[in-house]
């Protein structure tokens, strides 16, 4: 039994998983794909659930849903993400508790600063065009080490050596394009980086289709460490 995008949306408003509606799918091709039929997801819904979910968190009011063991048995024929979360590798900003979701919920990809490469783009194209998932959030955070890291690089003229510099190089251009002229230039660099990830998904050959004809959204974000919260971008 595998529940559909629609019935996981439900049961998620609802506050569990016995009030999706569950129906017998057969398995996707692809291994750990959505069952073939799966209805499509709105942005929209993923959005507001991530951003009710950030509000819990913020409050200390988490829910922790969809640990159960009904949760896990239902994910076993596959699995249907309601939103993509292109998170930096940081261990303060795990995006399931961030956005208080649970298990199939949220396909979350992580790299330092969010930087793009072969396997992040794989991944993310991986999710929206098997998966058929809505929504990809491209979430920076406050004081992240990896943007610093470009910064001083910026302000220095060198690099890290090895592959920390390869990582650092990917950053290197939004933060010479970023104007030092506010308060806090590395939470300047912070924004505009998410931004700019953002911006090269939906220009990306093959994600820029999905876009287009409006099976997917792409938003940029970013995680305040001191407040927990989200703010959208």
């Amino acid at each position: 039994m595998a529940i559909t995008r629609r019935g996981a949306f439900k049961a998620s408003l609802l506050g569990g998983v016995g009030a999706a509606v569950a129906t017998t799918l057969p398995s996707s091709a692809w291994a750990g794909a959505a069952p073939a039929g799966a209805v499509t997801g709105d942005a929209k819904e993923a959005l507001r659930l991530l951003k009710e979910g950030n509000r819990r968190w913020h409050r200390h009011v988490s829910q922790h849903p969809h640990e159960s063991r009904a949760r896990r048995a239902q994910l076993v024929e596959g699995q249907e993400p309601f939103a993509v979360v292109l998170g930096c590798a940081d261990s303060r900003v795990p995006p399931e508790l961030v956005f208080d979701r649970g298990l199939g919920d949220l396909f979350t990809i992580r790299s330092a600063g969010q930087v793009l490469d072969g396997s992040v783009l794989g991944s993310l194209t991986y999710a929206v065009e098997h998966l058929r998932t809505p929504l990809i959030v491209v979430m920076g955070h406050q004081s992240c080490g990896a943007v610093d890291a470009a910064v001083q690089a910026h302000r220095t003229g060198e690099l890290p050596h090895g592959h920390v510099g390869g990582l650092v190089a990917e950053i290197l251009e939004v933060v010479e394009s970023t104007p030092d002229d506010g308060e806090d230039f590395l939470d300047d660099c912070v924004r505009a980086n998410a931004r700019h990830i953002a911006r090269r998904l939906r220009e990306d050959g093959e994600l820029g289709e999905f876009v287009a004809d409006g099976r997917l959204k792409v938003v940029a974000a970013r995680y305040d460490l001191e407040s927990s919260r989200v703010t959208w971008l």
